[in-house]
């Protein structure tokens, strides 16, 4: 006798998931095309924490709590497989503060490894969807200066 696995039907991803997805590749792009580093720094980590906001949006229950937190708090108690990604995340939020505020920017090598780990937590969170992968990024990325 052989076993088979039934799986149910996955319920559909909410439109907040799915616009907060869209709204992390688009800043992936931006980040591509991105005038300076800072932009570039900026861009990609708003690309992390948008991909992070859908995940929750489509996982988590609403909380009755009226404390604010960060979404790095609260994506490890959702997705404990992604704990290392936003303590990282968390950390580069506040360079990314400060390049806001318009402190010296990142190195260029500092921006490019962001956008890239950015670009692999965003596969990583349409993986944790069910969703299929999207088109990469452009292979090259336009050449940003130093602010």
């Amino acid at each position: 006798m052989t076993t088979r696995t039934v799986r149910t039907p996955r319920a559909p991803l909410a439109s907040t998931a799915l616009d907060l997805l869209d709204r992390s590749r688009a800043s992936l792009l931006s980040a591509c095309h991105a005038d300076t580093v800072a932009e570039r720094y900026i861009e990609a980590h708003l690309a992390a924490l948008r991909a992070a906001a859908a995940l929750l949006a489509a996982r988590s229950r609403p909380s009755r709590s009226s404390q604010l937190r960060s979404v790095w708090e609260v994506l490890p108690q959702v997705a404990p497989e992604l704990t290392e990604w936003a303590v990282f995340f968390a950390a580069s939020a506040k360079r990314r503060a400060a390049f806001e505020r318009g402190s010296t920017g990142p190195g260029a090598r500092e921006a490019d490894d962001l956008l890239r780990q950015s670009e692999t937590f965003f596969e990583l969170v349409q993986g944790g969807l069910g969703l299929p992968m999207t088109r990469p990024l452009p292979e090259f990325m336009a050449v940003a200066r130093a602010t």
